[in-house]
């Protein structure tokens, strides 16, 4: 799992004043590495689903909740994921891989019960 070069700067910029939140957190599914920018490798499933974090600690963040996307729009190979701060558009802050790949038929729910993103 990777933070994106958008958050890096971001929090660099703290050092020098500049103040950085999210107020909300939006899970995007891709079929391969979404890249740097979280642009690559968009899912069929386009939709973002919110996510919630409990309080970081020991160098980790973990979901508070399951994310679900219900009635799966495509039939493909889910391997990667993105978390920006927007529903749409947007800004990509972190991405990275499954723990394991998941294959979905149009119709299909895909739930991602627990995320824990580390920070090294």
């Amino acid at each position: 799992m990777s933070i994106s070069n958008y958050a890096e700067t971001a929090l660099l910029d703290t050092l020098a004043g500049t103040s950085f939140s999210v107020a909300n957190v939006y899970a995007q599914l891709h079929t391969a590495s979404p890249s740097e920018d979280g642009t690559a490798n968009v899912a069929g499933e386009s939709s973002r689903q919110a996510v919630t974090f409990g309080s970081a600690s020991g160098g980790q963040i973990v979901t508070t909740a399951a994310t679900t996307w219900t009635n799966v729009s495509t039939d493909e190979t889910l391997t990667h994921f993105s978390l920006w701060d927007a529903a749409s558009a947007g800004n990509c802050l972190w991405y990275g891989a499954l723990s394991s790949s998941a294959t979905v038929a149009a119709g299909d729910t895909f739930q991602i019960t627990t995320l824990t993103l580390t920070w090294d």
